[in-house]
């Protein structure tokens, strides 16, 4: 009992240093990513060789840190963005290839120009609120991971319908896209988090997004089209091109009407569950909001330090 009390090496600390490898990494792949980042990866070399197994590095998800408290300006800074990258490429490099699922926000081209270099196994890529996420990287991505089936690109304002045309055309599995934007009627709620320019950058190109998603995409299951500016050529164009869509989220989608919806609905056979635009706001309201840009980044927001990197 001294002997772990005060810490000696013929205590605890002995007893850890002569576990394998084999058995450190079991251990270890019980704590969560929050946990191996803020402890084991600290202690000593061993253990911080130990968490860069690539069996522990087969997923990041950061989201949970961004879904609760309150959205901070910090976010959106160079620095944050540079910690995030830090630790993508860190897993990235340390997964060996095996990186199967990525999902954090205000990461850069930075990272993920290494995620398409080295991760051909990717199947999740979830990248909401990326400021400098741009088409130039999204074109790698669908070149260098063609098994994605999942892709989250909301609030990337960098990132235009050629990415969805050639995330389409490579990625042939893909069966989840969430394309969202801000919401543009009211930006009132984020204006002091996120910068005013960003707000101002929301794309106009609805339909040209609605169309390469209707060519190159007819395998989607779940579509999330949040705020777009997508109008009835567009929907039509969806409702066309993807027969098997069973989620599709249309929230917000002002340029839309009752009718639109109704008539798109009638090729989607096995729709399960549509979520439709909130047509009880006046269309004056949407007029005028207009000029103003966008609010809602997130309905989820958070607070975290991204493990103090």
């Amino acid at each position: 009992m001294n002997e772990l009390e005060d810490g000696s090496e013929s205590g605890l600390g002995s007893y850890w240093a002569e576990l394998t490898q084999v058995c450190l990494v079991n251990i270890l792949s019980r704590l969560t990513l929050e946990e191996r980042w803020r402890g084991p990866m600290l202690v000593c070399k061993p253990w911080l060789n130990a968490c860069k197994d690539p069996s522990l590095n087969s997923v990041i998800d950061l989201e949970s840190h961004f879904g609760s408290a309150t959205e901070l300006p910090r976010h959106w800074t160079p620095e944050f963005e540079r910690r995030i990258d830090s630790m993508l490429r860190s897993v990235a490099l340390w997964s060996d290839g095996s990186l199967k699922e990525i999902r954090l926000r205000h990461c850069s081209d930075r990272s993920l120009s290494l995620v398409a270099q080295s991760c051909a196994n990717l199947q999740v890529l979830s990248i909401r609120s990326c400021a400098h996420v741009t088409d130039q990287v999204m074109a790698k991505i669908a070149s260098g991971c063609p098994l994605l089936r999942e892709v989250d690109i909301s609030y990337c304002y960098e990132i235009s319908h050629e990415s969805l045309a050639l995330i389409g055309r490579n990625c042939t599995n893909l069966q989840v896209l969430r394309r969202s934007l801000m919401n543009w009627l009211d930006p009132s709620q984020h204006a002091r988090v996120v910068p005013k320019e960003y707000l101002n950058a929301c794309p106009q190109d609805g339909d040209s997004e609605a169309a390469a998603i209707a060519k190159y995409m007819p395998h989607l299951v779940t579509l999330e089209l949040q705020f777009s500016k997508l109008t009835a050529k567009g929907l039509d164009m969806i409702s066309q091109g993807c027969p098997n869509l069973e989620d599709l989220d249309l929230s917000g989608c002002a340029n839309l009407t009752s009718r639109d919806i109704i008539k798109a609905s009638c090729h989607l056979k096995k729709m399960k569950s549509l979520k439709k635009p909130n047509f009880y706001i006046p269309r004056a309201v949407f007029n005028a909001a207009e000029r103003y840009g966008h609010w809602q980044l997130y309905d989820e927001r958070f607070q975290t330090d991204v493990f103090r990197i």
